[in-house]
């Protein structure tokens, strides 16, 4: 047997029912002294009670006689099965893993901390009870080696002066990380028999030795974005201030007064300070 086999075993209730019949029958051959009676319809009571169990909801049941696999119970309900059997509980229930923070490196070698969130649960009784030693500690193990694989497949962020972008970082591409952490994390488990619900990253940041530098890293960036926009605004602002003069013969310009007159406004369009207008009463040469 290497797969898990669903059964369903003798109603509880009817057994019970049984149960109580064997307990008046030992009360009256006590009362009538009947020894052999009593004793007999004792050593069947006894017998038969460690054969009741329950089944909770999202629950299951895993039994074996002897170290042979019988079968797994999964319906809940009241149950009577051999006394001989041995019962071992399995929860059905969907279960929540956070891991703990682990220092890893990305895949461009920076020092990163990072924790996963997963949902799981047991879909297979059979491989759950038997190919592992303890599911919840496998989930818990291979959680924190798949986390740290799929930290090595990505960047955390992207940066301009990289040369090349990368499509997927662990900071933005939340979806794309998540499908493949889940999908990771999905052929790890399977061979105990979890069914992966969710995963995904619930912490993420650079370590702390590296954090300081790579915020100043990122306020930089932000910046020289900000400026390459100044810029070219205030570039299209030059040139279509000179095209509107030129085109409504407002004033005429020599080459010479062009050039201040686009220094003068690139200063004052690309300044990160106001700038205070000095003006001229001579004439356009003084």
């Amino acid at each position: 047997m290497t797969q898990e086999k669903i059964i369903k075993l003798s109603n509880g209730y009817f057994m019970l029912f049984v149960l109580v019949l064997l307990i008046a029958g030992g009360i009256c051959g006590l009362v009538y002294s009947i020894l052999g009676l009593f004793i007999a319809l004792l050593i069947l009571t006894i017998i038969t009670i460690p054969g009741f169990f329950l089944v909770n909801p999202n629950t299951s049941k895993v039994l074996l006689l002897f170290g042979k696999y019988i079968g797994t119970v999964k319906e809940n309900g009241f149950y009577w099965a051999n006394p001989l059997y041995t019962k071992k509980s399995i929860s059905l229930r969907a279960s929540n893993f956070d891991s703990e923070r682990v220092k890893v490196n990305d895949k461009l070698g920076n020092p990163i901390m990072i924790s996963t969130i997963a949902v799981w649960k047991v879909k297979d009784t059979y491989k759950a009870a038997f190919d592992v030693d303890n599911y919840e500690n496998f989930v818990r193990v291979q959680s924190d080696a798949a986390v740290r694989k799929l930290a090595s497949l990505y960047p955390y962020d992207n940066f301009e002066d990289d040369g090349k972008a990368e499509e997927i970082t662990l900071r933005a591409s939340v979806n794309e990380v998540s499908e493949a952490l889940e999908l990771e994390l999905s052929e790890r488990l399977e061979m105990a028999g979890i069914e992966v619900l969710e995963a995904r990253i619930g912490y993420l940041a650079y370590a702390q030795e590296i954090a300081s530098a790579m915020l100043k890293r990122q306020q930089a960036t932000a910046i020289i974005a900000a400026r390459h926009k100044i810029v070219e605004g205030a570039v299209g602002m030059v040139e279509m201030a000179l095209h509107k003069l030129s085109k409504d013969n407002i004033v005429d310009l020599d080459e010479e007064r062009k050039a201040a007159m686009v220094s003068n406004l690139m200063v004052v369009l690309c300044s990160d300070k106001d700038v205070a207008p000095i003006v001229n009463t001579g004439t356009l040469n003084h």
